[in-house]
């Protein structure tokens, strides 16, 4: 804020103290001065003025401060992809193919459960841990829902490496395993240090892998292709954020809680 002092004598204060005391919301009584000259009003008006601009200026910058503040703290459930035009209306159904991957449960089930996900994303790790046992328990292994996954590597080139990775395994019909090892050891999003060959490698001969056939494939990079069919898809299909999951084409985005997977299941159950 601006200030300016100026020399005032009592009858200026005093007008001036009733105009801060308008500001203030107090109600001020002053003996108004029978003559005035129009110069000296002028120059209070001026002050005045000076004073009510920057009581303004402070507000909005207040105000800004608090909305800015807000929007950077609002949690968003998702790992977020910049500038999707293609995401689809709420309740819009998508017409969405349930990729080449192994599923899990009975192919017939009346529900399909698509899930795009990064094996880098935080919040699919999220989705993976809180919710997806559940939907496993009560829908997939009762029959009444499949569970496919498809990629949406997005977040840089070591999530584009862990999902070659993911298609190796399945080369050995280990998909699933390295599936749930990339989630129950997800390392921080700025940690890439473990999406290689030399680290990958061992892994996957822990989980019954031929080693020297997991690391051929990995470093010839043999199904980028896929990894990268997948992500197209999910551009197609408007994905704005993983997880995205679709169940019977209908989209739901993060890491939401069960229920709200557990209504819209149940509603296509009920059709």
């Amino acid at each position: 804020m601006l200030l300016v002092f100026l020399p005032l004598d009592k009858r200026y204060t005093t007008l001036l103290q009733y105009v801060v005391g308008m500001s203030e919301k107090r109600s001020v009584t002053f003996p108004l001065p029978s003559k005035i000259k129009t110069n000296q009003i002028i120059t209070v008006l001026l002050i005045v003025a000076a004073f009510l601009i920057g009581v303004l200026y402070t507000k909005v910058q207040y105000l800004e401060k608090n909305q800015t503040n807000t929007q950077a703290t609002a949690p968003s459930g998702q790992a977020a992809v910049p500038n999707q035009p293609n995401a689809p209306a709420p309740g819009q159904k998508v017409n969405v193919d349930v990729g080449h991957l192994p599923p899990k449960g009975n192919k017939n089930a009346k529900v399909k459960i698509v899930e795009f996900l990064d094996f880098r994303c935080p919040f699919c790790d999220r989705f993976f841990k809180d919710t997806e046992p559940q939907i496993i328990k009560d829908y997939v292994d009762s029959g009444k829902a499949v569970f496919y996954v498809r990629h949406y590597q997005f977040l840089g080139d070591a999530s584009v490496v862990a999902g070659n990775a993911a298609e190796c395994a399945n080369e050995q019909g280990k998909f699933w395993e390295m599936h749930d090892y990339f989630y129950e050891n997800q390392p921080s999003e700025s940690d890439t240090s473990l999406y290689n060959s030399d680290k990958l490698t061992p892994i996957a001969e822990s989980l019954g892998m031929n080693g020297s056939q997991f690391k051929s494939c990995l470093d010839s990079k043999k199904y980028d292709k896929n990894v990268q069919d997948d992500l197209a898809a999910g551009q197609k299909a408007g994905v704005s954020g993983t997880p995205t999951i679709f169940i019977n084409g209908l989209s739901i985005v993060g890491a939401q809680p069960y229920s709200a997977f557990k209504t819209v299941i149940d509603q296509e159950l009920s059709k």
